[in-house]
């Protein structure tokens, strides 16, 4: 019964939380629609949830979490440098095909939003069957070399974590 009524405890919580800080209030209201919320929302989107998570390798987790965060810094500096100065462009943008071997959904939906979040990549595509990764690079100069880094730096970690 508890489990139908919280599908994901951890959401529900935060939606709760988020609520109260949206609405900048504790009153007993917003208290109320806020656990409405908590309650309501997880059961209505437990169809669209992955698979559950099972994190195998939570060291590998802290170092990806850590690449994330470099090679974001180095790609917001590099976007911001094309803005500042858009004559400073060296190569032009193009489209690189990413061959995965990782087959987990979750780790897939994080490899997805790992290339998205990271600035000088505006669009990513997962094939059909899930086998190619369908990046757009703002400044592509070596296809191979963007292969090489999806594949060492996100998917093999990825690949640790979760399957």
């Amino acid at each position: 019964m508890i489990r139908r009524l919280f599908p994901a405890p951890l959401l529900s919580v935060v939606l709760f939380i988020l609520w109260l800080l949206l609405n900048h209030s504790v009153s007993a209201g917003q208290m109320v629609l806020g656990c409405l919320v908590a309650i309501v929302i997880p059961v209505l989107t437990s169809g669209l949830r992955p698979l559950p998570v099972r994190i195998r390798r939570p060291g590998t987790v802290l170092r990806l979490a850590l690449r994330v965060v470099k090679d974001t810094i180095a790609s917001n500096l590099a976007v911001a440098r094309l803005f500042i100065h858009p004559s400073s462009r060296r190569y032009p943008s193009g489209f690189v095909h990413i061959p995965l071997k990782m087959r987990d959904p979750n780790g897939l939906a994080v490899l997805a939003m790992i290339v998205c979040i990271t600035p000088g990549t505006a669009w990513a595509e997962l094939s059909l069957d899930r086998t190619v990764l369908l990046l757009h690079v703002l400044e592509l100069d070596d296809p191979q070399a963007t292969i090489a880094h999806v594949q060492s730096c996100y998917e093999r970690p990825l690949m640790e974590i979760f399957e």
